[in-house]
C-alpha cells in the first residue's frame, strides 16, 4: 500500500508546489503551500514516522495561519464575516464540546507522580536509560536519544522546520517584489 500511495502523494506535492510558485494570486499560493505541507504529513504517516507527521502538522497550521493573516488585504472583509457575538458563541461551544469529549480520558490518567516507566516496562525510554551510555558513549541521555537513537527523526524534524521557513519566506518575498513592481512608475490597468 505504501508503494502505491507515497509516490502519488509526492507527485501531488510537486504539483502543489508548482502551483504555489506560479499562481499570480497570493491566496491561491498560500493555500497550495498548505496543501503541500499537509500531504507531506500524510507521507510521514505512511512511512511510519508519526512524530514527524505531528511536527509537520503543527508547523503547517501555524505557518498557514500566519501566511493567511499576512496576505489578507482588506479589513472590511473580516468585519463582514461574523460579528463578535457569534465568534464568542462558537468558541464557547467548541470549548464545551472539548470538555465533554475529554472528560472520559481524565479517568484513564495515572496517579499524580506515578512514573510512566513503571507502567510500561518495555517502553523505549527504559531502553534508552538502561543502555544509552554503553551504546552511544554520550553522558547526556537527551543527546544520545536525539542524535543516536533517533537521529533520522531529528534530521527529519529539522528538515520540516527548514522547509516551512523557506516556503514562507519564498511566498512573502514574492509578494513584496510584486508590490514593489506594481508601485513603480507604470500605470495599473
Amino acid at each position: 500500500m505504501v508503494e502505491v500511495f507515497v509516490p502519488l502523494l509526492i507527485v501531488l506535492m510537486i504539483v502543489g508546489a508548482l502551483i504555489a510558485i506560479e499562481t499570480p494570486v497570493m491566496l491561491h499560493s498560500v493555500i497550495s503551500l498548505g496543501a503541500v505541507g499537509f500531504l507531506l504529513s500524510i507521507v510521514f504517516l505512511f512511512l511510519a514516522a508519526p512524530d514527524l507527521a505531528m511536527t509537520q502538522i503543527a508547523v503547517e497550521i501555524v505557518t498557514l495561519v500566519l501566511l493567511l493573516k499576512a496576505t489578507s488585504r482588506s479589513h472590511q472583509e473580516r468585519d463582514v464575516m461574523s460579528p463578535w457575538s457569534v465568534q464568542k458563541l462558537a468558541m464557547g461551544g467548541m470549548l464545551v464540546l472539548l470538555a465533554i469529549l475529554s472528560a472520559p480520558m481524565l479517568g484513564e490518567l495515572p496517579e499524580f507522580g506515578e512514573p510512566v516507566t513503571d507502567r510500561f516496562a518495555d517502553a523505549p525510554s527504559n531502553v534508552y536509560l538502561r543502555e544509552g551510555l554503553e551504546k552511544t558513549g554520550a553522558a547526556n541521555i537527551v543527546t544520545a536519544v536525539l542524535l543516536d537513537f533517533r537521529g533520522y527523526d531529528t534530521l527529519g524534524e529539522a528538515t520540516v522546520l527548514f522547509c516551512a521557513a523557506l516556503g514562507a519566506l519564498t511566498v512573502l518575498r514574492r509578494d513584496r517584489s510584486n508590490v514593489s513592481r506594481d508601485s513603480g512608475g507604470g500605470t495599473r490597468p
